[in-house]
C-alpha cells in the first residue's frame, strides 16, 4: 500500500507553519513558496535546504481563487508559486509570471513527454509541472450497492443525504457537463443551462458541497459516496480499504499544479534550483509515494512502488486517460460560469 502520511510529526508540523528545524536565521537565502497544504514531503524539504543552504518557508491556500485574489490584492514577495495550469494561464495573460530559463532547469528533461501533450502550457515557458491528479468519485463498498463509476451516482434517491461534490464550481459544473456528453470547459450558454439543471438536481441530493471533510467523512462512514481529488481519496482509502476510488465513466476533470515564478521574485536562481530539485527523478518518486498525487515525471516511474504505479487512478489507462480533460481558462466566459454557478448554489 501507498505510504501513509504522518502530519503531526515535528518536521511536518513545521513545514506546515512556514518553517523547518535547522533554518538558522544566520542563512542568508530564504525561499518563499505559495502553495497548497501538505503539498511536499517534510524530508525532502530538509534535504533541499540543506543541499541549497537556505531556508524554505511555505504559505499555503486552498483553492486557486483565494491565490489570485491575494495576488491581485499586492500580495508580494515570494518566489515559487504552485496554481493549477488554468490559473497559470491566467497569470501568464496577466503578465505576473516571468520566463524559466530552462537552462538552470536540466530535470525538466524527465517530464512525461505525454503528457505535455495536452498541457496548458506545453513548452513549459513559464511553468513546470509538478503533481496531477484525475477528479474521482469513491464510495463505501460496504454501504453502496450495485455501485457504478458513474455521475449517475449523485441521483440515487437512496443515498440522499450521505453524499458530497466538491464546493467548486469548475469540479461541479464540469462533472455536469461530462455527464450530459459536452466539454467540461464549455463556454456554450446553453451547454452550461443544461448543466446548471443537473447541478441544481444533484444539489438536492447531496448532504453538502465540501473541500474538505468528504476525506474524513468517507473514512468515517459518514458520507458514502463524495467527489474528490484521487490524491486525498487514495489517502483515504489506504486506511479504510472499504473505500473504492474510480475515475467516472464519462470521463472526468484531471488537473495539474505547476511550478512557475512570479513576476516580482526575489529568489529567481534559488527558484529556479528549487524547481530543478523537485524533478530530480528520486526527488519525484519519493514526493509521489508521500503526497499519492502523480508527478509527470518519466524518469521517477521506473522507481515508484509497484502498487504505486499500478494504481488505476493516477495511472489509467490511455482508453479512459482521452476522456480526461484538463480545466482550461475561461476567458471571458468567466461572468457566464460563475452566474450559472451562483444560480446552482441558490437552488
Amino acid at each position: 500500500m501507498m505510504k501513509r502520511r504522518h502530519f503531526l510529526t515535528t518536521t511536518s508540523a513545521a513545514l506546515a507553519a512556514g518553517v523547518l528545524p535547522g533554518c538558522s536565521g544566520r542563512q542568508k537565502n530564504t525561499l518563499r513558496v505559495y502553495s497548497w497544504a501538505d503539498y511536499l514531503d517534510p524530508d525532502l524539504a530538509s534535504r533541499f535546504e540543506k543541499e541549497a543552504s537556505c531556508q524554505l518557508r511555505i504559505d499555503t491556500f486552498d483553492s486557486n481563487e483565494a491565490m489570485y485574489a491575494k495576488l491581485a490584492a499586492g500580495a508580494t514577495g515570494y518566489d515559487v508559486l504552485v496554481p493549477s495550469s488554468y490559473m497559470v494561464k491566467t497569470l501568464i495573460r496577466e503578465n505576473r509570471l516571468q520566463p524559466l530559463d530552462h537552462a538552470n532547469i536540466p530535470n525538466v528533461k524527465h517530464i512525461d513527454a505525454a503528457y505535455l501533450k495536452r498541457a496548458l502550457d506545453p513548452a513549459m515557458a513559464h511553468s513546470v509541472p509538478y503533481m496531477m491528479a484525475p477528479t474521482c468519485i469513491a464510495w463505501l463498498g460496504g454501504k453502496v450497492s450495485e455501485a457504478v463509476p458513474s455521475y449517475r451516482m449523485f441521483d440515487r434517491a437512496d443515498l440522499k443525504g450521505r453524499m458530497t461534490l466538491l464546493d467548486d464550481m469548475r469540479e461541479v459544473l464540469g462533472a455536469a457537463l461530462r455527464s450530459l456528453g459536452f466539454s467540461l470547459n464549455s463556454k456554450d450558454p446553453a451547454q452550461l443551462a443544461l448543466a446548471r439543471e443537473v447541478a441544481a438536481r444533484w444539489k438536492k441530493n447531496i448532504a453538502k458541497f465540501d473541500n474538505e471533510q468528504y476525506k474524513s467523512g468517507i473514512a468515517s462512514g459518514e458520507f458514502h459516496l463524495v467527489q474528490g481529488y484521487a490524491g486525498d481519496l487514495l489517502q483515504v482509502a489506504d486506511e479504510n480499504e472499504d473505500i473504492v476510488v474510480k475515475i467516472p465513466d464519462e470521463g472526468t476533470a484531471f488537473s495539474c499544479d505547476d511550478l512557475c515564478i512570479p513576476k516580482d521574485a526575489a529568489m529567481v536562481d534559488l527558484a529556479h534550483r528549487f524547481i530543478d530539485f523537485l524533478n530530480t527523478p528520486d526527488v519525484a518518486a519519493k514526493n509521489m509515494e508521500f503526497i499519492a498525487y502523480r508527478a509527470p515525471n518519466q524518469g521517477a516511474y521506473p522507481l515508484l512502488s509497484e502498487d504505486f504505479r499500478g494504481n488505476e487512478a493516477l495511472f489509467p489507462s490511455e482508453e479512459v486517460f482521452a476522456r480526461c480533460e484538463p480545466i482550461d481558462d475561461l476567458g471571458d466566459a468567466l461572468g457566464l460560469w460563475s452566474r450559472t454557478w451562483d444560480e446552482v448554489k441558490a437552488s
